[in-house]
């Protein structure tokens, strides 16, 4: 467990760069692969088992499993809200995405917006609840 201390530039730590890839343990497995192959469109890179689907996303891997006993903890409560993906497009792309989305009969959370801070977003969510962004820097 990290408990705040200071750690030098010469950690190896400082050198990561990026995420590699992310795992959002899903309560309904079926459910959120096909939203993120259909809805989303994301290749599908690899099906490791019934528990566990790859999709590449540009240099990143996205991973679906489902709360099993490696790790513990039970899944949280339906509606509870887990974690917020974002995923960044051209600036004209943002309000096209919104449209597709709403055509396969996505709910925006928040339609096609600028930000004085520089961002253009859409925000909606996945079968479990989990918020998306897909956004532009303006």
């Amino acid at each position: 467990m990290y408990h705040g201390d200071r750690v030098g530039a010469t950690s190896p730590l400082s050198q990561i760069r990026q995420i590699d890839y992310t795992v959002i343990y899903a309560r309904d497995l079926p459910a959120m692969r096909h939203f993120y192959e259909t809805v989303m469109e994301f290749p599908l890179s690899r099906v490791l088992s019934e528990r566990w689907i790859e999709y590449r996303v540009g240099a990143t891997t996205l991973a679906l499993t489902v709360h099993g006993p490696r790790f513990g903890g039970a899944p949280p409560t339906a509606g509870d809200l887990s974690l917020q993906l974002a995923f960044r497009v051209a600036p004209s792309d943002v309000a096209r995405c919104a449209a597709a989305l709403g055509a396969k009969g996505v709910t925006l959370i928040e339609p096609p917006t600028d930000h004085a801070f520089g961002h253009r977003t859409v925000f909606f969510r996945d079968p479990d609840g989990n918020v998306l962004e897909i956004y532009a820097e303006l």
